[in-house]
């Protein structure tokens, strides 16, 4: 179980996801095997969604992995987004992109080596979709600049914002991940103070959050009340 939700819930949500085939079936065998952690079933469900919803045509991935959540969001968009995925790992660049130049995604995913602080402060692009899916205890320093490459009516996507339910109960906190949460939490706050934007945490996976800039028109922030 996530921490997050009951088992009973997460195993019901997972049974009504229709199971991968093709490559992407391949991606997660080989995840699961290798003990390399990608996007829970029912988040990459989730992501499906988004990007079906959304049909951003610009997408930043903080986090590549073995590429698995690009290579979904490609085929998901009909092959139609250009994703820029961040990924610090030597190990895990190296898969990920024999993974892309095995599926010939080549044209659709940009894969950019380094630490994703570093690699944000360089880039100057516009994205409809950010995906946050890297340093869990670094979100709230990316924010600022997703914040800056984020188009108007864009949304960050932001997963394990709950942290196996540690972010929402102290009860939870192991010790070693006291900076994490603490980091996480701080995030959180962040999103959901500013004015400007509009936030919501979904306890899907491992939590996710969802953030999107305010309305200009939007009056409800006159009658919100004060925490």
């Amino acid at each position: 179980m996530s921490g997050v939700t009951y088992e009973y819930m997460e195993n019901y949500i997972r049974n009504l996801i229709p199971n991968r085939v093709g490559l992407l079936k391949e991606l997660e065998e080989f995840a699961l095997e290798n003990k390399v952690p990608i996007i829970q079933k029912e988040g990459a469900k989730f992501l499906e969604f988004m990007v079906t919803m959304k049909k951003p045509k610009k997408i930043l991935e903080l986090g590549t992995a073995i590429g698995y959540s690009s290579i979904l969001m490609t085929l998901v968009s009909g092959c139609e987004s250009k994703i820029t995925t961040i990924e610090r790992d030597e190990k895990m660049l190296s898969i990920a992109k024999e993974n892309v130049k095995k599926y010939n995604l080549e044209n659709n995913i940009s894969i950019l080596s380094g630490e994703c602080l570093e690699v944000l402060e360089s880039l100057d692009d516009e994205y409809d979709m950010i995906f946050m899916d890297a340093g869990k205890g670094h979100y709230n320093h990316f924010l600022p600049h997703c914040l800056r490459l984020l188009s108007k009516d864009g949304v960050i996507v932001a997963d394990n914002v709950l942290f196996r339910g540690m972010v929402a109960s102290d009860e939870l906190v192991k010790r070693r991940k006291i900076t994490i949460v603490k980091r996480m939490r701080s995030y959180l706050d962040m999103v959901s103070a500013d004015e400007d934007l509009v936030t919501t945490v979904i306890p899907m996976g491992d939590g996710i959050a969802l953030t999107v800039r305010r309305n200009e028109n939007d009056k409800t922030r006159n009658f919100s009340s004060s925490r």
